[in-house]
Parts: C-alpha cells; structure tokens; sequence
C-alpha cells in the first residue's frame, strides 16, 4: 500500500512531520486575492489531505489576505495533534491584490495577531519572516534582517510563536540569522529548474535544519521541460510527480509544500511520496538545472 510516509520524515523544530506537506496558498483566489470560487472545494482539498497524512500545512494570513487561515480553521479545527501549521509575516495585501512589504514592529506584531486569530490557535507552531526584497518580483536580496528577527524573538519570548524560520532570504541573511535566533526552516524558491540555492540545501542538511522549496512546481510558470516529460513518460506518470519526487531525492532535509485546489491533483502530488527514480532519471533531471 502506497502512503506518504514512504517519503520519510524530518525535524521541523520540535516536531518531526512527513516530508510531504500541503501549501494552501491556493485556496484563495485568483492571483491568492479574495475568496475561492468555491468554498466547499477548498474545505474539501484540506480534508482529503489530512486523510491523506499530511501533518504539515504551510499557508500565511496575508493569503486573500485572511482567506485560506479562515479556510483552513474551518476545515480542521480543532487541529490534530500531530498537525503543524506554519505560516509566514511580512507582507500585506492592497487594495488591488499588490504584495506590499510589512516588515515593521508594528505590522509584525500585527500579522502575528492575524494568524492567531484566523488560525483560532493560542500560539503559531512556526513563523517564517519573508523578506521582500527590493526589485519587482520581490526576489531575494541583501540586507539586514535584525530588526524583524528581534521583533519575532520578542513574540516568541511572548509564548506567541514556538519556533522561526526564513522565506526568500539569501545565504548572508541565513547566517546573519543563525547569530540572532534558532532557525528552524528556510523558505526559497526551489524546483528543478530554479537551484540558486543547492549550496545552501547542503550546509542546512549538514545542520540539521529543514529546506521548504516554494513553487516547487513552478509557481505560476509551471515547469515545461523535454526531459522531465521523457522520463515522466517512462515511468509512467506525471511530470509534476518526477518533479517532486526528484525534490524528494535531492536532499532528505527538503520539505514539500505543493499547492493545489484540486482533490484529484493533491492525490497525484501525494502519490509522488512512492515514487522511486533510478539513478539514470536522476542524473538527466540533474541537468536540467
């Protein structure tokens, strides 16, 4: 019988969750703006993942913004024990769906306060801060991250927030962060086609500490390559499944947090938890990137 826990399972703080998690960024909107076009189809892709193993769902207030918390604390609450929930800080959502940075003391705070509330917890399992960055797509870069890491620890001293971890951050702020706070996670985008960051994959494995690739599909450019559909096409599935299943291989401290608003499409991303490639699938996908 085939089951997520085939993909193993690792340190994530204090808990240790399947490798194969669940990312709700998709159960807004379009563009993550506003409500689904339907509700019941959300609540029933979070079910299904939760009988499915998941015990680790990535997902953030300002999707809709307040939306998918809203979502999810309707389809799960009162969580299971075993289920953690990690969500992220940092942005805010205009008027017109635009990510706008948020990264003061105050909005923080706020944001903190938001996914409690909307979560219905007493304390967040794990926050990530995500840097914003400073050019259009708000991709990673330098600058200093102690100012919102002593605002986080401050919440965490609170009682409000059990562990931190980083999104979207470069290898200097990884490590600019290791000297403030315990870092349990790193959030970056990751995939077969993106791997800026296969050093840093390495150098947090040899320490123990998780690697979260968002858009480990493509986000919303999916991946489109001649050899990841030749060897999907010889295994007999989907790309989208050798995509994650090669992430699986890559490193044991990765954790995967694939989207979907679909209860067919997340069983095909939870079926990728058996897929096993030989080594000569791993070496052709290996060069894609």
């Amino acid at each position: 019988m085939q089951t997520i826990d085939q993909a193993g399972r690792y340190d994530l703080g204090d808990r240790t969750v399947r490798r194969l998690g669940y990312g709700a960024m998709q159960l807004a909107g379009p563009g993550v703006f506003g409500p689904p076009r339907d509700r019941d189809a959300a609540l029933a892709v979070l079910r299904e993942a939760i009988e499915g193993g998941v015990d680790h769902i990535d997902t953030s207030d300002f999707y809709g913004p307040h939306v998918t918390n809203q979502i999810i604390r309707e389809a799960l609450h009162p969580y299971r024990d075993e289920l953690t929930i990690v969500t992220k800080v940092g942005a805010v959502r205009g008027n017109d769906g635009a990510w706008n940075p948020a990264q003061d003391a105050a909005a923080l705070t706020a944001a903190v306060h938001d996914n409690l509330r909307n979560l219905g917890l007493d304390v967040l399992d794990v926050v990530n801060m995500r840097l914003m960055g400073d050019s259009d797509d708000h991709g990673p870069a330098e600058g200093t991250v102690e100012p919102q890491l002593t605002t986080l620890a401050a919440l965490q001293a609170q009682g409000l927030i059990r562990h931190i971890g980083l999104s979207n951050a470069t290898p200097a702020q990884v490590d600019q962060a290791r000297g403030l706070v315990d870092i349990v996670c790193v959030q970056n985008q990751y995939n077969l086609a993106h791997r800026h960051d296969d050093a840093m994959i390495d150098a947090l494995a040899a320490d123990g500490i998780a690697f979260v690739p968002f858009f480990p599909l493509g986000g919303f450019s999916p991946l489109q390559s001649q050899t990841l559909s030749d060897v999907a096409a010889g295994l007999r599935v989907t790309p989208m499944q050798v995509a994650l299943a090669w992430l699986l291989r890559r490193s044991s401290n990765i954790l995967l947090i694939p989207g979907t608003s679909s209860v067919a499409h997340l069983r095909e991303n939870l079926a990728a938890a058996a897929l096993e490639l030989p080594d000569a699938a791993m070496a052709a996908l290996d060069g894609i990137g």
